[in-house]
């Protein structure tokens, strides 16, 4: 059986959100903050997790 190009595109993903989200709960903003980042990453995979290297990580 073959992965098929979606399915792991959709992996890549999904591992890059949990790294994203990892990286959230390791950085020391306030716990609110830390909950919405991940609800955004959650809530909107891709566009969150942009969101998080362009603006949260810093």
């Amino acid at each position: 059986m073959e992965l098929q190009t979606g399915g792991l595109l959709g992996i890549v993903i999904l591992v890059l959100d949990i790294l994203a989200i990892l990286k959230v709960i390791q950085s020391g903003m306030p716990v609110l903050n830390k909950a919405l980042w991940i609800a955004i990453i959650l809530i909107l995979p891709v566009i969150g997790l942009i969101l998080w290297y362009l603006i949260g990580s810093r």
